[in-house]
């Protein structure tokens, strides 16, 4: 059965239908009639989606990946991996590990196969969710840039909307203490300003690019602050896995 959680979110019964409709689509239906009901996988990864341990990598997330992904659609090679990624990517997600990424991208592996997807598009979509990693996707890997894309976009919100998110991320990493969070955060701030580019579709660069610049160097000299009114370093704090995580 499916938790409550997962059930009640506004968007639970648009997104089911999105992923049957995305499951069919990539399934050879004529010559496999008897391919599975794509239906409880869905509800599957919106459980999981769902969980209580997470704050900011929530329904909401998947969410707006997905419909930046359909903002992008036309730069990637196969956008239907590219979704399909987008469905997984977080679908394995404990903040105090750092293996997520590398857990659901098994978990595509091997539920896509099990749920009528051939084995080819189901490494290609590991593949994908295990650049969620580091956001830096080959210049030529345009369903890479794609999703990456989509998923950083979080970068260039409104301010408001920014703070929630910074704000989502910590709640997640609460188990992490002040001083080791700030570190950790603050390294993978300066880890994404130090990248020649954020973005690498021509409309994501165009659309989000400055802004994400700003909002990140704001939220850095913020946590430096910070650090520097404890008279903590914050270059300190490593192995908490808040360095690895947190965005």
């Amino acid at each position: 059965m499916v938790p409550m959680a997962a059930t009640t979110h506004p968007a639970h019964e648009a997104l089911l239908t999105r992923w049957n409709g995305l499951l069919r689509a990539v399934r050879d239906e004529a010559q496999a009639p008897d391919l599975p009901d794509p239906a409880p996988y869905g509800l599957e990864l919106l459980r999981r989606w769902a969980e209580p341990q997470r704050r900011y990598h929530t329904t909401d997330h998947l969410l707006a990946v997905l419909d930046r992904i359909d903002l992008l659609a036309g730069y990637a090679d196969d956008v239907q991996n590219v979704r399909l990624a987008a469905w997984f990517h977080d679908a394995v997600y404990l903040p105090d590990r750092s293996t997520n990424e590398e857990r659901s991208a098994r978990l595509a592996e091997r539920a896509l196969p099990e749920a009528g997807v051939d084995a080819a598009r189901a490494a290609e979509v590991a593949r994908l969710v295990l650049l969620t990693r580091d956001h830096d996707p080959a210049e030529d890997d345009r369903d890479g840039e794609v999703l990456c894309d989509a998923d950083l976009a979080v970068l260039a919100s409104p301010p408001q909307e920014y703070a929630a998110y910074a704000a989502a991320v910590r709640e997640e990493y609460g188990f992490v203490p002040d001083d080791a969070f700030r570190a950790g955060r603050a390294r993978v701030l300066r880890s994404l300003l130090g990248m020649p580019r954020l973005f690498r579709t021509p409309e994501a660069q165009d659309r989000w690019e400055d802004v994400a610049r700003r909002n990140a160097a704001t939220e850095l000299e913020l946590l430096e602050a910070a650090g520097a009114d404890t008279g903590a370093d914050t270059d300190a704090g490593a192995g908490t896995g808040a360095d690895t995580e947190s965005r």
